[in-house]
């Protein structure tokens, strides 16, 4: 990698420095736990004293009853060390920004307080030096050592850098990975992503579907920028357009919509340039269409997979953007009701 893209990605990385909140994921993590049982979480872009993923899996690792968590930070994180200065012989006051992993097998009540919590953790992390390495390199997902850890883990749960969602994605299905992941819900249209949507290989989680806002802490040295707020000296940013990505089964996703329209040809315009119709609302999809039909992105979020096929996305026979009447909706994911009913 050239310089010049090495501090680019540098940029980036600090950038996409997004801490999602505990309430966030506690929402969301709730409906995964009989996944849990008896495996190996890795947690590959998380500074283990600032990440919210961490703690809810250091809190919960009797809970789910899991074999490890292993947690690691890169290099470049502008709060590690910031939360618990650690001893690793350096004997200046400012906290150095190294690159390190956790790796917790077990969490008991270390300090005998009559309960297991984080202060538990902090324990450990502080007296048992075989919980807490140095790695070689910076931490990047896509180094060496750090794709070892991969290798060892079964899931993957984490936020990983908004810029190279692509790339985090294409490791986590080369290597064959369990996943539950956040991202910007743009990142469906990626020629690089809906394809896997399609396959159903990877789908939207339970508790985020694009919609509102989500807040996430981020660092002081963040660029100012709209749609910032502090509170209690903190710094939060909103992202209204993300959600959770995995392949992990769960309820919803086997949720039926419930439909109650019936097709009328003067409300449901064909388009131009395919044999489908256009669809403005998820619950107007109607009930009884055999035909192929296109809906908005939200649908991803009440898409089960028995009852409806996704057919393609966007492009119309010409390859050009679906429109009707001469002008294009936004984008549209064609798909086909598997059992459509009689009026």
């Amino acid at each position: 990698m050239a310089k010049h893209e090495s501090l680019t990605t540098a940029k980036d990385v600090r950038q996409d420095e997004f801490y999602t909140l505990l309430d966030d994921i506690s929402n969301e993590l709730k409906y995964y736990k009989q996944h849990f049982q008896g495996k190996v979480v890795l947690c590959n872009c998380d500074d283990p004293y600032e990440s919210n993923f961490f703690k809810y899996f250091a809190l919960n690792f009797n809970q789910l009853g899991l074999k490890k968590l292993i947690a690691t930070c890169y290099d470049g994180s502008p709060v590690l060390g910031n939360e618990l200065l650690l001893d690793f012989g350096d004997t200046t006051d400012e906290p150095k920004k190294i690159a390190y992993k956790v790796e917790i097998s077990e969490v008991k009540d270390y300090n005998n307080d009559g309960a297991v919590n984080l202060a538990d953790v902090k324990y450990l992390m502080q007296n048992d030096r075989n919980v807490i390495s140095i790695l070689k390199g910076n931490g990047d997902f896509r180094s060496a050592e750090c794709v070892e850890l991969l290798k060892e883990a079964d899931i993957v749960v984490t936020n990983p850098p908004f810029s190279l969602f692509r790339e985090y994605v294409a490791q986590l299905m080369a290597y064959k990975k369990k996943f539950l992941i956040i991202g910007n819900m743009n990142a469906i249209t990626y020629k690089e992503i809906f394809p896997l949507i399609k396959n159903n290989e990877l789908w939207l989680g339970v508790t985020r579907h694009g919609t509102g806002s989500m807040w996430f802490k981020i660092p002081d040295s963040f660029p100012q920028k709209s749609g910032q707020k502090i509170e209690n000296g903190i710094r939060y940013q909103t992202i209204g357009s993300t959600t959770w990505f995995t392949n992990l089964d769960h309820s919803l996703r086997h949720e039926e919509i419930v439909l109650y329209k019936e097709y009328n040809p003067d409300e449901y315009p064909k388009y131009d340039n395919y044999d489908a119709i256009n669809v403005n609302k998820v619950t107007e999809i109607p009930i009884d269409y055999k035909g192929c039909i296109g809906v908005p992105i939200t649908f991803l979020g009440s898409y089960n997979p028995d009852q409806f096929e996704i057919i393609k996305f966007r492009k119309g026979d010409d390859d050009k953007d679906l429109t009707v009447n001469g002008k294009s909706p936004y984008f549209r994911i064609l798909i086909r009701n598997k059992k459509p009913q009689k009026p």
